[in-house]
């Protein structure tokens, strides 16, 4: 049985509604990142998990106990907010202690634990300083403290790196997975950063509109995406995705992909059971940089390795990679290549297209077909 289990969640204010049949689940000790664009819901989910908002339909449970209808002083959870809502007239060891404070635990069992946590999280050596005397990433050991110290069954975080410059959110990236691998903590993580959401989830939910579009591990989520917004959304630089004829019939079909000034680059399709239905119509390609790259640089191990010349716009070096970007399908292509490799924009390249990794989806319902 799931220790965290979401089932039928939808939450209305008023006659809208904001979570439209939310149905999740994560293991004990699992990692779950909620990500999507701002707006689509993440939020409000977690809240409801927290108890902050009311559910209008559907359970919640934790360990096998229904905690819907109960108040968040009595669900045995721990939340990280954003803005780390620190006290600023007490110390990081007050801060962290408040809480077992409130609740009654002896002095001596305080001291133990915020001990423990503060080693742990290694701001032993902050203990007696102030918030404001603390940097960001300070001040988010501290509130993550506060949370560890409680020992609850779940940790849910709200965007907890969003105000903390790019260095440090990688630095605390590596804190919080370093964290979850020596505590076992499960844990619920909302995000707008797809990137934070791959390297840190062991689950992934890609939130739209209210709506779950894909619930898997970060390598389903990004190998195949089911729907155009999932494989848009996740991936950086993000996964190609261009407009493309099938052409043939039977088991001989084609992708035909327009090239500026030149004849169409005709690749063999796959998937040709899943495409066959699609002979003489549009399509769209999908393909991710790393797939598209020099033919020296190409994955050997690749089923379908096929080449093909595409004129060079923009060469971006990037010291561990190359990225070139060129036109197909009418729209603009950026493929991944080795850091030394030798191009030049205004000339035709060979470019090696891996087409194990090639997806497909409708243009009409955006749905993937292969």
């Amino acid at each position: 049985m799931a220790f965290l289990e979401i089932t039928g969640l939808r939450k209305r204010f008023g006659s809208l509604e904001i979570l439209k049949g939310i149905d999740l689940e994560l293991e004990k000790g699992g990692f779950l990142v909620l990500v999507g664009p701002s707006g689509c819901g993440k939020s409000t989910l977690l809240n409801t998990i927290a108890g902050l908002e009311t559910i209008s339909e559907g359970d919640i449970r934790v360990d096998g106990r229904a905690i819907g209808d109960l108040h968040p002083s009595k669900r045995d959870i721990a939340m990280v907010f954003q803005s780390y809502a620190l006290y600023p007239n007490m110390t990081v060891a007050g801060n962290i202690s408040f809480g077992m404070e409130m609740r009654g635990v002896p002095v001596a069992e305080r001291k133990t634990a915020i001990d423990k946590v503060a080693k742990v999280l290694q701001i032993t050596h902050l203990l007696d300083r102030k918030p404001s005397q603390l940097s960001g990433g300070q001040r988010q050991r501290v509130a993550m403290g506060r949370a560890l110290v409680r020992d609850p069954k779940l940790f849910l975080f709200d965007e907890p790196l969003s105000n903390l410059d790019a260095k440090l959110r990688v630095d605390m990236r590596i804190e919080i997975k370093r964290l979850h691998a020596a505590t076992g903590t499960s844990i619920v993580y909302v995000t707008h950063d797809q990137i934070e959401a791959m390297t840190l989830a062991t689950k992934i939910a890609v939130m739209r509109d209210g709506e779950v579009q894909q619930f898997g591990t970060p390598a389903e989520i990004y190998n195949n995406p089911t729907n155009l917004f999932v494989a848009d959304f996740m991936g950086s630089p993000a996964m190609n995705l261009l407009t493309a004829t099938i052409e043939g019939t039977g088991n001989d079909l084609h992708v035909s992909l327009a090239r500026p000034d030149a004849e169409p680059l005709r690749l063999p399709a796959a998937q040709v059971q899943s495409l066959a239905p699609y002979a003489g119509k549009q399509v769209i390609f999908g393909i991710r940089p790393e797939a598209l790259t020099d033919p020296d640089g190409a994955d050997r191990n690749a089923r379908q390795l096929v080449e093909g010349d595409c004129l060079i716009d923009v060469v971006e070096p990037a010291g561990s990679d190359t990225f070139a970007v060129t036109k197909l399908g009418g729209k603009e292509v950026v493929a991944r290549l080795r850091a030394d490799v030798r191009i030049v924009p205004g000339q035709n390249a060979r470019l090696a297209f891996n087409l194990d990794k090639a997806v497909y989806f409708d243009p009409q319902s955006e749905r993937r077909i292969a």
